[in-house]
């Protein structure tokens, strides 16, 4: 359950209306507290829910179910954006580490070796076109490290996808199974010759794992993906190339702005 506390006055919150992966399916999206109208995303088919309310507190409700389903094809798809347009320099890194008998892993582990982990008040694609090359150490979150892993990969030659969702670590989870997260996360999905693969390097660097390997949980917990892609798109909301969706938020003259959220999984 998320829920956006009262904000003194009506809006308009934008959320994701859930997907089906191979680990289970997170869907029927109930929302109280708004009226919900369902709005188009137009570079990737996705659908997602604008939610109308009153200034009161609203409530989202995601049904969790272990039903499975492939990954959509068209989270697979290169789209021109520039959270995923890689610079000249980045495509000439991805380019030789293509030759390796693992591409994916090659260019996951190259990718780690960039980045530590945390979330710096300016990060290094800020009003750039083309996602750059990083030659020197460089502070990022999930979000931050992902697009960089999606950019690196696809140069590379090999099908990635990003997906956004929400993680309950273990140290979260009361003994009942109730658990709660201060944010959402994400990762990604390679599809190539060793088959179909998920990556989540942030969580690898939290657990202290110097070998990155294709693995959801290497840090204990819950996950469950909500949505998928960057560089979206909603005209009906006059969004355009927005980073991502995942958690709910503001939309106001075509811009998104956060919502104070609470995020809680019951079992």
């Amino acid at each position: 359950m998320l829920t956006v506390p009262d904000r003194h006055g009506p809006g308009v919150l934008l959320a994701p209306r859930g997907m089906a992966t191979p680990n289970g399916t997170t869907a029927g999206l109930a929302v109280t507290g708004g009226t919900v109208r369902q709005v188009e995303e137009t570079t990737c088919g996705q659908t997602a829910a604008a939610i109308e309310t009153n200034g009161g507190a609203v409530e989202l409700r995601y049904e969790v179910a272990p039903t499975a389903a492939p990954y959509p094809d068209a989270m697979f798809q290169t789209r021109d954006s520039r959270f995923t347009r890689a610079a000249q320099a980045l495509i000439d890194d991805a380019t030789a580490l293509a030759a390796a008998p693992d591409p994916a892993h090659a260019v996951a582990q190259h990718v780690a070796s960039l980045f530590s982990y945390g979330h710096p008040d300016t990060r290094y694609y800020d009003d750039q076109d083309t996602l750059p090359q990083l030659c020197s150490l460089t502070v990022g979150s999930c979000v931050d490290i992902n697009a960089y892993f999606i950019a690196s990969l696809r140069a590379a030659g090999v099908d990635a996808g990003y997906v956004t969702g929400y993680f309950f670590p273990a140290e979260k989870t009361d003994p009942d199974g109730a658990a709660w997260c201060n944010d959402m996360h994400c990762w990604v999905v390679t599809r190539d010759a060793q088959g179909i693969r998920e990556w989540d390097i942030a969580h690898h660097m939290k657990a202290g794992l110097d070998t990155i390997a294709p693995a959801l949980n290497p840090k204990p917990g819950r996950r469950f993906a909500v949505a998928h892609s960057m560089g979206l798109s909603f005209p009906e909301l006059a969004l355009s190339d927005i980073k991502l969706i995942a958690e709910p938020m503001w939309v106001s003259q075509g811009r998104l702005t956060d919502a104070e959220v609470s995020i809680r999984f019951a079992p």
